[in-house]
């Protein structure tokens, strides 16, 4: 069964737009877990626009309590490693943005940063950390992941958000499926996250095999808005036990 680990980035931009605590990152993340969410995921960046140090240190008391996981992600060049020393989560999850980018809108580029990934890769690993790489659903580059010693890779899910329900449905998805069962054979665990959302995700787990987790922030967050969080990560749910089921 795939995992949904709930991105909370969206809950912080919202509360840091007043000079107060509403809504509160750690009550939304309760609700979360308490709806059966299987964890949380934080992507603290440099300008501290949304997820900041001090929601990271609450976050982790929280899931701690819970028995749940951890996810923490972004670029490991930009002050990331800190916060993961610090916090020693279940998951970090190396994003390539840019430190200004508004969202991660690609994956990596081994051939250019594999070498310099190598050592950090190490590092997590030495502090019991998983480590899953943020990448393109480009199947020869599952092996690469491996070779440097990634555990998962997280299928960045862009492209199939924007062809699902277009003509080009159908061939993107088998980019994604061919380049999950690269990763299988690799020895490596998949993920996929960034625009799954309530339409696009049955599908999705449907055909590309052996996800094991997404995680997903903007859509959901969208839709708690108008369902309430607790209503909106019991949707999820039933929407990937549909992919599932299938």
């Amino acid at each position: 069964m795939t995992r949904l680990s709930v991105n909370v980035n969206k809950v912080a931009l919202l509360r840091n737009s007043r000079p107060l605590d509403i809504p509160s990152v750690e009550h939304v993340a309760r609700l979360a877990l308490d709806a059966g969410a299987h964890g949380i995921t934080v992507h603290p960046r440099p300008d501290a626009r949304h997820i900041r140090g001090d929601d990271v240190g609450i976050l982790l008391k929280l899931v701690r309590h819970r028995g749940v996981e951890f996810n923490i992600e972004g670029n490991p060049f930009h002050q990331l490693m800190d916060v993961v020393r610090s916090a020693r989560p279940d998951q970090c999850t190396l994003v390539p943005d840019d430190a200004g980018a508004v969202t991660s809108d690609h994956g990596w580029n081994l051939g250019r940063d594999g070498a310099r990934l190598r050592p950090v890769i190490t590092e997590l690993k030495a502090m019991g950390v998983r480590v899953s790489l943020f990448m393109d659903a480009d199947e020869p580059a599952m092996a690469a992941a491996r070779q440097i010693g990634a555990d998962r890779i997280e299928l960045y899910t862009e492209p199939y958000a924007r062809a699902f329900g277009t003509l080009a449905q159908e061939a993107v998805l088998r980019q994604y499926s061919e380049a999950a069962s690269a990763a299988t054979r690799s020895g490596l665990g998949v993920n996929a996250g960034h625009d799954l959302n309530r339409e696009n995700l049955p599908l999705f787990l449907r055909t590309v095999p052996g996800v094991l987790e997404v995680s997903i922030g903007h859509a959901l967050v969208a839709d708690a808005l108008e369902f309430g969080m607790a209503k909106t990560v019991s949707l999820y749910l039933e929407a990937m036990h549909t992919g599932g089921r299938s």
